[in-house]
């Protein structure tokens, strides 16, 4: 028997900072009230020195991209110049003010299906979840998330094993897929407690979202802020029909593609363990590239950051796709805005050529 869950995921400041407040199961965290949060500051990044760990400003001018360099064997590719990378925003060349390759740490946050389907599948994700920590920075803080019809924190951000462990046994494998839901309510957890700047979402479903209040524009709007998250998703699509199958795999693949992650969709169970150790590796040898955007309009601002020079003509570069800029309100989930179609899906010139 596991201990009842102290925090279902209510992002109400005194939860996290009061430890005399007690937030039960039936204390569903409100969906609305996470959206408003998660735009009230259009932060900036700070601008950067050349191999120290920068710090955010209030200067949405400034912008740090993750940047994920493969070879054609899917290796991390190390040894770049700050020469060999092209940004443009807009269509319009960026100047590079800062340039490093280091193991930077982390906050990232574990998103995990809890749904009904995933009952046989939950202990096989769970040690690949435990594999992923262990590969990854000691210095990352991570926190867990159960989702299914409603999203669970049940863990808070540590680095502490035994905790995580934890929060990863709370399985009830009941209920529907509120994937979207979980993604925005996280994405709101990680904007106002993260303390490093560096930040991730790793998610992992067997299914169609079926039960969120949030639409996929939104969602990808939200993780595509100035200071998103890169999203990597795992999706164990093999059991689903054609129709729902092809509707997740659009989904998980926009998230990524709009984050700077990556979306996988293992053919059996015992890949997802290779596949997280992979997903840690990628996001422990990244380039950071930071610029002072010359745009000055707010709004979608499309990114590519291409490869130039010699030897890198068969290297894959992975990187964002863009970022809104300024600040703006999210409302209900009964008044969404729709947002635009470019940032969700459309081809973002960072993906592999033919």
């Amino acid at each position: 028997m596991h201990s009842p869950r102290q925090d279902s995921l209510n992002l109400i400041p005194a939860s996290r900072t009061s430890p005399s407040h007690t937030v039960t199961p039936s204390d569903r965290w409100l969906l609305s009230a996470a959206c408003a949060l998660l735009l009230v500051c259009a932060a900036g990044v700070g601008r950067l020195a050349a191999q120290k760990p920068y710090v955010f400003h209030q200067n949405v001018r400034e912008v740090v991209l993750h940047v994920t360099v493969l070879d054609k064997k899917g290796r991390p590719v190390p040894n770049l110049t700050s020469n060999n990378f092209k940004v443009t925003e807009n269509r319009k060349p960026q100047r590079l003010d800062y340039f490093s390759y280091e193991d930077a740490p982390v906050s990232m946050g574990l998103l995990i299906d809890d749904s009904g389907s995933m009952r046989s599948k939950r202990a096989a994700v769970n040690e690949a979840a435990l594999n992923f920590v262990r590969a990854s920075n000691p210095g990352d803080e991570i926190f867990i998330v159960n989702f299914n019809d409603d999203a669970y924190l049940d863990t808070d951000f540590t680095n502490n094993m035994a905790k995580l462990k934890e929060g990863l046994s709370h399985i009830e494998s009941r209920g529907g897929t509120a994937m979207r839901d979980a993604v925005v309510a996280s994405l709101t957890h990680l904007q106002h407690h993260a303390k490093n700047d560096k930040r991730v979402l790793l998610l992992v479903t067997d299914g169609n979202d079926d039960a969120s209040r949030e639409s996929l524009e939104d969602t990808v709007r939200l993780a595509s802020s100035l200071h998103g998250p890169m999203i990597y998703c795992i999706g164990l699509l093999s059991d689903e029909d054609r129709g729902d199958r092809r509707s997740a795999t659009r989904a998980l693949k926009a998230l990524a593609n709009a984050t700077g992650g990556e979306a996988y969709f293992p053919k059996t169970l015992d890949q997802v363990d290779r596949i997280t150790r992979q997903v840690a590796q990628d996001i422990r040898h990244q380039y950071a590239l930071g610029y002072h955007s010359t745009n000055t309009a707010p709004g979608f601002r499309a990114v590519t950051v291409k490869l130039v020079g010699k030897g890198v003509k068969h290297d894959r570069v992975r990187a964002r796709s863009g970022y809104y800029a300024g600040s703006g309100h999210h409302s209900s989930p009964a008044v969404h805005s729709v947002a635009t179609q470019q940032a969700v899906g459309g081809s973002n010139g960072n993906s592999p050529q033919p």
